[in-house]
């Protein structure tokens, strides 16, 4: 039997394509002493990533061209002489894009799969969910009648931020989206009080109209013409939380600087940026406040799924042109044994 690995075949200028992909078949690996193998059965594809594939220095290491890529991924564990894990366990890790990993048992988390749907893990009730928490709640600051706007709103983190803001009370939640089959998921089933379709018109006559008295807090996930929007919205102190920039991320030329930055002297608003791993302390209250909102229905998700590691590459294709409602999740057919 063997193992398949998605390598870095080239690095992307601009929008990455399949060329800058490689598969390839390999043996399964080994565990050595206080390993564990893990055969993968859910990858998680991320806007993240893209930063990765390009060498520039950032917060975490570029790829390696030529070597196997990695993320967040569930799998079963096959092989183990480690105290607390057992063959059959399901874990939690980070070496995805591959059937296989051996790892350090410090690198690999048990999750139960009576407590929620295991892709769960990986979306709402994990590093997704949390991130949506923790911009929400300990960088911007939400308060109760707070007035938030969300772009990229259906999508994984998004969707989650919108919600979460409706419950903590905020007055009025406005989400963007690419579609209007997604403008109607965000009003009609999360409880978006307001959503529109960033393609129909300018950002910011939308936002304008769909905020006449202004927005507190943008949680910001795409960039470019929507932080313009915000910035133009905001209202005094208002607060923008930085989580992504989407649609920068495969520009071939340095981007603008907001060309209305300079409102923020008259609205001394303050833009922080934020990444999930600074905020792990907040886990602990993040799933005793949003796991039982999940089991029980008020906070709704979805998940974009495709079949099959060989489709890896294109299911994060199709992640960045917004083709997802959701998370985007990879599910591996399990092999013979």
């Amino acid at each position: 039997m063997s193992a398949i690995e998605i390598r870095l075949a080239s690095r992307p200028h601009g929008a990455p394509t399949l060329e800058n992909f490689d598969l390839a078949e390999v043996d399964v690996p080994a565990p050595g002493p206080g390993q564990l193998l893990v055969r993968n059965t859910w990858l998680s594809v991320d806007p993240y990533m893209r930063g990765r594939m390009s060498s520039a220095k950032s917060y975490a290491p570029p790829y390696e061209v030529g070597k196997v890529m990695h993320g967040g991924a569930l799998g079963e564990v096959v092989e183990s002489d480690v105290d607390g894990f057992a063959p059959g366990d399901t874990v939690l890790h980070g070496l995805g894009w591959r059937t296989h990993a051996v790892l350090e048992p410090k690198h690999a988390a048990k999750v139960d799969p009576d407590a929620a749907p295991v892709t769960a893990y990986l979306g709402v009730l994990g590093l997704t969910g949390l991130t949506a928490y923790a911009g929400l709640f300990d960088v911007a600051g939400l308060r109760e009648g707070d007035t938030v706007f969300v772009s990229g709103a259906a999508g994984a983190v998004g969707s989650v931020a919108g919600q979460l803001a409706r419950a903590r009370g905020a007055k009025r939640v406005i989400g963007s989206a690419g579609s209007a089959e997604k403008v109607r998921w965000l009003t009609e089933e999360l409880g978006f009080d307001a959503a529109f379709n960033y393609k129909d018109a300018p950002v910011t006559d939308q936002l304008a109209k769909a905020a006449p008295d202004g927005i507190d807090v943008y949680f910001d996930n795409v960039g470019g013409e929507h932080l313009e929007a915000a910035i133009d919205s905001l209202n005094l102190h208002g607060r923008i939380v930085v989580c992504g920039m989407i649609s920068q991320y495969n520009a071939t030329e340095p981007t603008p600087a907001p060309r209305n930055l300079s409102q923020i002297i008259a609205k001394r608003f303050t833009m922080r940026g934020m990444l999930v791993g600074d905020h792990q302390h907040l886990r602990p209250e993040f799933l005793a406040e949003v796991a039982p909102m999940v089991t029980d229905g008020r906070l709704k998700y979805s998940e974009t799924v495709v079949d099959g590691i060989r489709n890896a590459p294109q299911a994060f294709l199709d992640l960045l042109a917004g083709a997802n409602t959701g998370k985007m999740l990879v599910r591996l057919q399990a092999p013979p044994r």
